[in-house]
């Protein structure tokens, strides 16, 4: 038989048991003969599972066995589950005979209860990190609401990781699957041993603490702190470091919400304010931030009607070149007239028009409008148009660059992208052949904000770009103490461009000073305040000439 069975007289005596009862047991031999009485095979089970035998015990197992009689004596049948030292898990199934005694059925379901434990624990753990999952992390969370004392408080902790798409992207999957389990290892590291550590999804985790007192900032800020300094540690990842940061919005119960939906709301907006203050950041729930949610909102919507009431234009301001002397091109900024708030400048409402996916509309829009009023210019003067990560994976961009130049009929010359180093980190693959396309149109291509991001050396050498923008914090940091730092840096890029053949512009140039100073140091093109503020595409003219009087 698959199944152990014994069968017990009415004396409480073996009549009989099969060899899978002696091994579930691992019975000696003389335990196995017939006559052989309960308590003596009790006895034996309970020495060798726990190591008693004394007259304390043995009284405990003749009260167990007079339960036990009394059960089958009233005809009933009845199961139990033993847990064996060697790790077997047995069910127990007695089954009263007629004119007395009884059978054992003794079934190893060892195997289903560790197939059950792995559905239980897969249903509430995230099977990548091992931590507990959003749904666990929903129910320790409604169970510590419900048993918060009025003495009590309750911290959440919402972490985003920044940047993370990029590390997928740049390095693959695999790694940031091993970065996420890292990270997972380090968030445990930071807590205390009763904290709930959980991953909500994607990049997103979060940290629940119950206190026996009320939660206060100070506390709640140094955890933030602690978490954060985990976080950012290097992660070696099969031999490879990798590191990252974190956003961290921190909301209490009961100040902040006294239900898991007001906590995670508060939580969540504290997380967006963080995300909006930089890198590495934490913040605490402030009623105030709805407020600014609210707007941003109500930006949104009115963004998504902006195009159809002609409310949003292009302003250009010239770029200069420090060898001849002259205007060779206006970069095509974007702004938005709203009926409300005024003019609105791009770093309000670009973000989120990319977070929308409105900036493949928008950005389409701006490219056929700036190629338009381009070919009112002289010959000799480009138009500079900035593009969006975005608009390089929704958008069809190749096309979108053909129909603004053929509909304009404006020379492919005379048309500049500018992308940033951001664009590079999404799917270099698509985007440096796309890249290539418009190119062999005959597209020029810049690089903007050079200097921001850790890879700039790479991207040169795996696209010829036709120009790299310096970022303007080196040229508005030559005046802080008149930095040699900064100075040296905009000298070695532009020496840099020069032994490649590439085309260096120092950007936010607001003094005579500053461009004296970066054209020593060998930028070709300039451009900023000191020249022109950008203007409207009807005071271009006007813009040249303020840039001749300043270039004789």
């Amino acid at each position: 038989m698959a199944r152990g069975l014994s069968m017990f007289d009415a004396n409480q005596r073996l009549i009989v048991c099969n060899k899978t009862y002696e091994e579930i047991y691992e019975l000696p031999e003389h335990l196995t003969r017939p006559g052989t009485s309960l308590a003596e095979l009790v006895r034996n089970h309970v020495k060798r599972e726990t190591g008693l035998d004394n007259p304390k015990e043995r009284k405990k197992q003749r009260a167990w066995i007079n339960q036990h009689i009394a059960a089958l004596a009233r005809g009933e049948t009845f199961s139990h589950t033993q847990h064996l030292k060697s790790g077997r898990v047995v069910l127990v199934t007695n089954r009263p005979l007629e004119g007395g005694g009884w059978v054992d059925i003794q079934e190893d379901i060892t195997e289903r209860r560790q197939a059950e434990q792995k559905i239980h624990w897969l249903a509430r753990h995230d099977p990548l990190t091992e931590i507990a999952n959003r749904l666990q992390f929903h129910e320790a969370l409604d169970d510590a609401l419900k048993n918060l004392g009025p003495n009590h408080g309750l911290t959440l902790h919402w972490i985003d990781l920044d940047g993370f798409k990029s590390v997928n992207d740049t390095l693959g999957h695999p790694v940031g699957d091993a970065l996420l389990k890292s990270v997972a290892r380090s968030l445990q590291r930071a807590v205390r041993k009763n904290d709930i550590v959980a991953r909500l999804g994607g990049d997103e985790f979060a940290v629940l603490q119950a206190s026996s007192r009320v939660a206060k900032k100070a506390d709640a800020e140094r955890m933030a702190q602690r978490l954060l300094k985990e976080i950012c540690k290097p992660h070696n990842l099969g031999g490879q470091q990798v590191s990252c940061s974190a956003s961290i919005g921190i909301a209490f119960a009961p100040l902040h919400g006294q239900t898991a939906e007001q906590l995670l709301k508060a939580a969540d907006l504290a997380l967006y304010k963080a995300k909006a203050n930089g890198k590495g950041n934490a913040f605490l729930y402030d009623p105030d931030i709805a407020d600014d949610v609210n707007s941003r909102y109500e930006l949104q919507i009115d963004l998504r009607g902006a195009l159809d009431q002609h409310q949003l234009d292009l302003h250009y301001q010239p770029l200069v070149d420090t060898g001849h002397r002259e205007v060779i091109a206006f970069e095509a900024l974007l702004r938005w007239h709203h009926p409300v708030r005024g003019l609105i400048p791009p770093v309000d409402f670009v973000p989120i028009a990319e977070e929308t996916g409105l900036i493949v509309e928008i950005g389409e829009w701006a490219l056929r409008r700036a190629c338009e009023e381009a070919t009112c210019w002289p010959d000799t003067i480009r138009v500079s148009v900035n593009l969006s990560p975005i608009q390089f994976e929704r958008g069809n961009l190749y096309q979108a660059v053909v129909n603004a130049l053929t509909l304009s009929g404006l020379a492919p010359h005379r048309l500049e992208l500018e992308i940033t180093e951001g664009v590079l980190l999404r799917d270099e693959i698509n985007t440096r052949a796309i890249l290539h396309n418009l190119r062999a149109l005959g597209v020029r291509i810049a690089l903007d904000d050079f200097g921001t991001a850790y890879a700039s050396l790479s991207y040169l050498r795996s696209f010829p770009f036709d120009k790299i923008k310096i970022d303007r914090s080196f040229v508005r940091d030559l005046d802080i103490g008149k930095r040699k730092d900064c100075e040296a840096i905009i000298q070695a890029v532009a020496g840099l461009g020069k032994q490649m053949q590439i085309s260096t512009v120092a950007e936010g140039i607001e003094t005579l000073d500053q461009a004296q100073t970066v054209t020593a140091a060998g930028c070709n093109e300039l451009q900023g305040f000191y020249f022109s503020k950008p203007v409207p595409a009807a005071d271009v003219g006007k813009a040249l000439e303020v840039c001749r009087s300043k270039l004789e």
